[in-house]
């Protein structure tokens, strides 16, 4: 079960039903944080924002920095992954 992001429950929930349907899970998942780049000031160059998210099974990795916000980059890395298997087909 993914852990709870800074997003309403219902997308929290949305999320992880997604992730259930699909057979992901959060086991499957390698994350790593890094410094995002761009805009944003101080925050960005201070904060490991930017969220590398890595399926294991299916080797497909994607990267999210665009909010200033962690959590919502590991939400929408989540996202974004789910996106990538689905077009892959598994």
């Amino acid at each position: 079960m993914p852990p709870t992001f800074a997003v309403s429950p219902k997308k929290n929930e949305e999320l992880r039903r997604q992730m259930e349907t699909l057979g992901i899970r959060e086991e499957d998942l390698e994350e790593r944080f890094v410094r995002s780049s761009g805009k944003g000031g101080q925050h960005v160059n201070k904060a490991s924002t930017c969220v590398q998210l890595l399926h294991r099974p299916s080797g497909i990795e994607v990267k999210c920095m665009g909010e200033r916000s962690q959590s919502l980059n590991r939400f929408f890395a989540r996202r974004l992954l789910l996106e990538r298997i689905e077009e892959s087909g598994g």
